[in-house]
């Protein structure tokens, strides 16, 4: 005896994507992040710039407030680090009233230490960021930010 199976009828609305639908939504986001991705990274170099002078100036109000109470700058030698830690000489340690920072900052938004002159060529001190390439001068994102203007 043999076995009648029954055919199945095809079925013909099959769900799904085709290879040429997946391929043209592919083309068009690889288009749209091809036109968006160039504006967002622009905009990154100059928002770690806009950081930078905003900490440059945040550093700069805890200079004074260092100097207030100390009655001149830290010198070159004891750095913007002379803001976070207390100083040795118990002359000294009476009159600081630190940290002047809430964190110590030493590194600009590119991971380069903050150059800090005192007494400076400009002002009483000089504080600046070489910018994006580390370098002195350049323009743009490589730019120096610095204190004095």
């Amino acid at each position: 005896m043999m076995r009648k199976t029954k055919k199945l009828p095809k079925r013909t609305n099959e769900s799904g994507f085709t290879l040429i639908e997946l391929l043209i939504v592919m083309v068009i986001l690889v288009l749209l992040a091809s036109l968006v991705g160039p504006r967002l990274f622009g905009q990154l170099g100059a928002a770690k710039g806009k950081a930078a002078r905003a900490q440059i100036e945040m550093l700069g109000a805890a200079l004074d407030s260092y100097r207030l109470d100390m009655s001149n700058y830290p010198l070159t030698d004891q750095g913007i680090a002379a803001l976070s830690v207390a100083p040795i000489e118990p002359n000294a340690a009476v009159l600081w009233r630190g940290p002047y920072l809430k964190k110590p900052v030493e590194r600009d938004p590119w991971g380069n230490n903050y150059i800090y002159k005192s007494p400076g060529s400009h002002a009483e001190y000089d504080l600046s960021s070489l910018g994006a390439d580390g370098k002195e001068g350049g323009s743009g994102d490589d730019s120096d930010i610095v204190s004095w203007k």
